[in-house]
């Protein structure tokens, strides 16, 4: 049994050369190194045999079909099989033509052994991680397929059928919903669905940049730009060239940078800091906010043209609290995830527990549900989970004689609520305005906008 795994393990290399002896040696170093070895004559007995091959080693020049045809037809048939060509010295120029058809790597006659060794064992190193890479790929693109997000509420099927009508196109996207709703997995869905599905996937956090970073984050800068600037850089936008962006928070984003954005959605083009010359790109665009844009066009901080620009395709996803028949999906989903992943079973949920989180009102959505599944399977001593094993983040809810819950502490308004809230962000945040925000999930802008508001607007400033 166990020398059948290990001739399964062996790689198996095709050897096509039409000298006899020349052949039989190669096949008998390549064994003793381990690999299993075909033989072939001729170009047309290797076209039968490559089928299984791990590698192609064939000499340029064969009777018949020369080595120059049967790289063409190895390329057509299985273009992930590497083919090395073996060549005389007087035909370099062969040689570098079968490398510019696709050829992994040449072998000059007469060569060593070693050799041989050497760049055969370089071809299959390339060739696994390029496979490694195609199954990740592969992986991503099943875990971002729509299909497997799950959701089965009637506003989820309308967001899936927006996805697949959109993601083909190059049209810009505009997700809009709370914290933790699914943007980002909508946002690579989106891209995975698409032409550019092999190229960059480019995520900007624009919340987590500062402000006097983000033009040079986001746009690249040349040497000299800035004290500490001791080579040029590219920025994001040329990262993803041909690829995608996704603008994670673009509510953040300061009127400086929302011009530079608005050129990049108009003309495709921008200039990297401390350079004069233009630079054309081609990247979708997507963007995300958790906040109401139009809120801040009224406020004037954000611009109407960039918001347009961002809006071509809408797409609103609700909070959990208002499709709660996705919550057993979902529930279920984690469980059996993380079970496997954690406890090597899948873990069940029992009626109760179930009755348990659907009471909930999730104010961190979707994210929140997985962090508590995950928790619960964690410490939950059987692979079914109780309603005692189920523990929210926020503070218990607490209701009333007649049933109703209750949501405010006794004898506040929703307004002084909110100011104590804010005031108690600020002071964690000792005052700092940015970290405040943060801490409450809001934007910059929109935070001295609610203090202005509250009449808080002389508050410790950044």
């Amino acid at each position: 049994m166990a020398n059948n795994e290990n001739r399964r393990m062996k790689r198996r290399i095709l050897v096509v050369e039409d000298e006899d002896k020349l052949r039989r040696v190669i096949e008998l170093h390549l064994q003793a190194g381990g690999f299993e070895v075909e033989q072939a004559r001729t170009a047309e007995e290797a076209v039968l045999r490559a089928e299984q091959a791990d590698l192609v080693l064939t000499d340029l020049r064969l009777p018949g079909m020369d080595g120059l045809e049967l790289l063409a037809h190895l390329r057509r048939q299985n273009a992930h099989v590497p083919v090395i060509v073996m060549t005389a010295f007087g035909t370099v120029e062969n040689a570098v033509e079968a490398m510019k058809a696709g050829a992994a790597d040449f072998l000059l006659k007469p060569f060593s052994l070693d050799h041989l060794t050497t760049v055969v064992h370089k071809a299959l190193e390339v060739r696994a991680l390029r496979d490694e890479n195609r199954q990740l790929k592969e992986e991503l693109g099943r875990r971002y397929d729509f299909r497997n997000i799950v959701g089965r509420s009637p506003k989820m099927q309308e967001i899936f059928a927006t996805i697949a009508r959109v993601a083909p196109t190059r049209a810009t996207v505009l997700l809009c919903g709370e914290s933790g709703v699914g943007k980002d997995l909508i946002a690579r869905a989106i891209h995975f669905h698409s032409p550019r599905r092999d190229r960059p996937f480019v995520k900007i956090n624009c919340t987590a940049i500062p402000e006097n970073l983000m033009e040079s984050e986001l746009f690249g800068y040349e040497k000299g730009a800035f004290t500490g600037a001791v080579a040029s850089k590219p920025g994001k936008f040329e990262q993803a060239d041909t690829g995608t962006v996704f603008l994670d928070e673009i509510g953040d984003v300061p009127p400086s940078i929302q011009v530079k954005l608005l050129r990049i959605l108009q003309e495709r083009e921008f200039e990297r800091l401390g350079s004069n010359k233009t630079r054309q790109i081609d990247v979708r665009v997507l963007a995300a906010t958790n906040t109401d844009l139009r809120a801040a066009l009224e406020q004037g901080t954000f611009r109407e043209d960039l918001y347009y620009r961002l809006n071509v395709v809408p797409i609103n996803i609700p909070p959990l609290r208002e499709r709660k028949e996705d919550i057993p999906y979902l529930a279920e989903h984690f469980a059996r995830r993380f079970g496997m992943e954690i406890r090597g079973e899948e873990c069940r949920i029992h009626p109760e527990a179930m009755d348990k989180l659907l009471a909930y009102r999730w104010p961190g959505n979707v994210r929140e549900l997985e962090n508590v599944i995950e928790r619960s399977v964690v410490l939950a001593s059987a692979p079914e989970l109780r309603a005692q094993d189920i523990k929210f983040d926020s503070p218990a809810q607490s209701r009333t004689n007649d049933g109703d819950v209750r949501f405010l502490p006794e004898g506040l308004t929703l307004d002084q609520f909110e100011q104590q809230i804010i005031q108690e962000a600020l002071r964690r945040a000792g005052g700092n305005k940015s970290q405040a925000a943060r801490l409450l999930g809001l934007s910059r802008n929109a935070l001295r906008y609610r203090l202005a508001q509250m009449g808080l607007e002389n508050a410790p400033n950044d």
